[in-house]
């Protein structure tokens, strides 16, 4: 008799998942002020990767404004050093041209 095939669980992923999204779904503070906390932390430990992961959805989610997110660079700078801060400000502006490229795009389509 043979064994039924065992089927590959990412337990850790699930769990890690589930975490997030509680976390995510507490009352107490919003949404916006957990990703202004979560964008100064990953700043300051120089997290790059994670930081454009980061102002992409709070930009595209409209948690945070294009005038918000070059402030919250001018603010950082300050406190994660100036070398941080002037590659937050980069993402920022590289962030705000890809968003606005296909808006301005489907305008000429339309115009």
């Amino acid at each position: 008799m043979t064994e039924p095939a065992m089927e590959t669980v990412d337990s850790f992923g699930m769990t890690a998942e589930r975490q997030f999204a509680d976390l995510w779904s507490r009352s107490v503070l919003t949404v916006r002020e957990r990703r202004l906390l979560l964008l100064g932390l990953l700043v300051g430990q120089g997290l790059h990767e994670m930081t454009d992961a980061q102002l992409d959805v709070a930009l595209r989610a409209g948690e945070l404004s294009e005038a918000e997110l070059r402030e919250v660079a001018v603010f950082l700078t300050h406190y994660a050093g100036w070398a941080r801060g002037a590659k937050l400000n980069d993402q920022v502006e590289s962030l705000i041209e890809r968003v606005r490229r296909p808006r301005s795009d489907r305008s000429d389509l339309e115009g």
